[in-house]
């Protein structure tokens, strides 16, 4: 049977209430497929992008089920634990449980990283219905004793595919080996790679299965060009374009590292405009503030790392900045998708350098499309132009920004010697427990 509207979900009056509240009358398709099984009590693996409304499809059953069934809550404990990989998707799945159980009666909490832990372990002391947590944090306060997950009877591990991104595996896995083995599992993932596939059956119990597949890609909602030009131009050309887009509504640029955001704003500032940095060096404190003053707008440009833009889901986003492409060709996706959300109209503008040809070809060849070529800036760089139009590689390519091997060398990349898209060569990488280069950032 196809569920055309919320009404004909078997979710209590007072859920209905609140999705009523809020304008909600027709379930997105995760909702209309996953909402049903999950009433049954089945565990789910659930395949949908960011975007698809899949908090509502696991948090509506499960706030149903603790209003059908209160428990008197446990000490130090939650019945419902939510596993996510960053503070502001935490704080945004915290604060879609409070909206749709408006007018439920249950108790929930934060526990991520970035701020104090005295306030979570004093939240934590009387139990919660409902934990929601980054992996880093919530595996400290289990060492220290000061939470025990005995009591979980609903589990949602969300976004595994950015949680292996960022080196959570072997977190996650101490965490499931504290929950007891009678609950309801969820897992939600934008992919199924096979490292994904693996942990989805050490976790799920003969799972139904949800995948969505969204109606665009990101790639195709979002009008997306490239500059080609040197590295040291490209902030002349940033504030180019930021004088263009002046009151033209919100912008994120991109920028692949902590230090490089920091200098980035001190930079716009100087030339009038106003900017602030979000990045994991911040504290949640500062990171909020910062939020909170873009979603309202008055706070017009952020400048954002990969990490801590994961969560930033504002509408008014019209132009995404990649001052610095990204050297994981998955996370121009992402990136590009902070744009055009909710039918709205988005643009994305990337800089490429001769040291960052490689990543924009990865990027090209993810996508599965070429991305126009915007030449009209006065620091085209016509030969990297050309050479990308003959399928071919810039000489001063490399697998890091700059022209410089990590890790103090070893040929990593392509030959500077192969002119070639064919004649690349990679090395192995060092890989950690999450088969992912790149070192753990904890949330």
């Amino acid at each position: 049977m196809t569920i055309t509207s919320f009404e004909e979900l078997a979710l209590a009056a007072p859920l209905k209430r609140a999705l009523f509240e809020q304008n909600y009358a027709t379930p997105s398709p995760i909702q209309a497929q996953a909402i049903p099984l999950l009433l049954e009590g089945r565990d789910l693996l659930g395949i949908a992008q960011t975007g698809t409304g899949k908090t509502a499809a696991f948090s509506l059953p499960i706030l149903n089920a603790l209003h059908q069934d209160p428990r008197p809550l446990r000490r130090k404990s939650a019945r419902v634990l939510v596993l996510t990989p960053t503070r502001e998707l935490a704080t945004q799945i915290s604060q879609s449980f409070a909206t749709y159980g408006k007018h439920l009666r249950f108790k929930h909490t934060l526990v991520f990283g970035g701020v104090g832990k005295n306030p979570q372990i004093r939240a934590m002391q009387p139990g919660v219905d409902v934990l929601v947590a980054c992996p880093g944090r919530l595996l400290d306060h289990l060492n220290e004793g000061d939470i025990d997950l005995s009591g979980v009877e609903y589990f949602v591990l969300d976004e595994v595919d950015r949680m292996l991104d960022m080196g959570f595996l072997r977190d996650v896995k101490k965490i499931v080996a504290a929950l007891p083995r009678k609950r309801q599992s969820l897992f939600f993932s934008a992919t199924l790679a096979p490292q994904i596939k693996d942990l989805a059956h050490s976790i799920l119990e003969n799972p139904a299965s949800v995948s969505i597949a969204p109606e665009k890609t990101t790639a195709e909602k979002v009008a997306q060009k490239v500059c080609f030009i040197d590295k040291e131009a490209k902030q002349k050309l940033l504030l180019q374009h930021l004088e263009a887009q002046r009151n033209k509504g919100l912008t994120i640029i991109f920028s692949r590292t902590k230090h490089g955001a920091n200098k980035l704003c001190k930079v716009i500032n100087s030339h009038g405009f106003e900017s602030e940095a979000i990045h994991g060096n911040r504290s949640q404190a500062q990171r909020d503030r910062t939020l909170a003053k873009f979603k309202k707008g008055s706070l017009p440009i952020l400048v954002a790392t990969d990490v801590a833009a994961r969560g930033v889901d504002v509408k008014d986003v019209t132009l995404v900045i990649n001052m610095d492409l990204p050297n994981e060709a998955e996370a121009y996706v992402h990136r590009i998708g902070r744009t055009g959300r909710a039918g709205a109209a988005g643009h994305a503008v990337s800089y490429c350098s001769p040291e960052e040809h490689e990543f924009f070809i990865d990027i090209e060849k993810l996508i599965a499309q070429r991305i126009p070529v915007d030449s009209s800036h006065p620091d085209h760089h016509e030969e990297l132009a050309s050479l990308h139009a003959q399928g071919r590689t810039s000489p001063l390519s490399t697998r890091d920004n700059g022209g410089k091997t990590r890790g103090g060398g070893g040929n990593r990349g392509r030959s500077r010697n192969s002119a070639h898209l064919g004649q690349r060569t990679r090395q192995p990488n060092q890989r950690n427990a999450s088969g992912r280069s790149r070192r753990r950032s904890r949330a």
